[in-house]
């Protein structure tokens, strides 16, 4: 706990097997009440060494996305009675230790979401980041900053923390089961006027760390596009759309 807020960690698993007890390790324990797997239908050994670690595991028989895969961790997460959920990818490409500075600013009720920017530090490109990622990051947060009327520094980290509060307020199964789903997460929070803050995050790109291919890329940077869109839309009473229903 911390503050005397229960605190679980949940881990998006998908083919993570060379690099989750690496993760798992540098987890803050003494903080983090439990941690939670939820793998995507891996085809390599990450549920062996989750069991090996034991580690509370939800396997998903069919792979259901990226998105997918958030939607159980949160639903199972809140089920357990958290307070605060911190979503941390198992493939070490964040650092497991800014488990403790995310769920306190959460917990003292600071912000009901945190999340670690790649881009304060200016260590993105140091950490390996592909120059063309970083282009697309950077124009797509400009874009959005724009249209959702915010200043955040990145909108696009995959590391990220929640109260409960939010999680149980945010309509997610309007989002989509694919990689926009964090987008469009954000953009909920923003619409319904939850209070989100960020935290300086180094990163590292290696083999081993998951990556989505250019195609993919494209694909997202559209609907990063289309979520933007739709959200000002709605804030100007020009259209509906069903991921800002509450």
């Amino acid at each position: 706990m911390i503050h005397g807020k229960k605190v679980i960690v949940v881990l998006p698993a998908y083919n993570a097997a060379a690099t989750l007890e690496q993760t798992y390790a540098e987890i803050p324990h003494d903080i983090v009440d439990e941690v939670i797997m939820v793998d995507d239908a891996s085809t390599d050994a990450t549920v062996a060494v989750a069991k090996r670690l034991n580690i509370p595991t939800i396997v998903h028989e069919k792979n259901l996305g990226y998105g997918g895969n958030q939607k159980t961790c949160y639903r199972e997460a809140t089920n357990r009675g958290a307070d605060v959920v911190v979503m941390l990818h198992p493939d070490y490409q964040y650092t497991p230790k800014l488990v403790t500075a995310m769920a306190s600013m959460v917990a003292i009720g600071q912000y009901d979401m945190v999340l670690a920017s790649r881009i304060i530090s200016g260590g993105a490109l140091k950490g390996g980041m592909p120059v063309y990622k970083y282009i697309s990051n950077r124009f797509l947060t400009l874009f959005e900053n724009i249209l959702l009327g915010q200043k955040i520094s990145e909108y696009h980290t995959g590391y990220r923390a929640f109260s409960r509060e939010l999680l149980s307020a945010l309509p997610l199964q309007h989002c989509s089961n694919d990689f926009v789903f964090d987008n469009e997460m954000i953009a909920q929070a923003i619409y319904f006027n939850f209070n989100v803050g960020e935290v300086s995050c180094p990163t590292k790109y290696f083999p081993e760390a998951s990556s989505i291919n250019f195609r993919r890329s494209v694909q997202y940077g559209f609907g990063v596009l289309r979520t933007a869109l739709t959200f000002r839309l709605q804030k100007m009473k020009l259209g509906q759309f069903r991921i800002y229903q509450p």
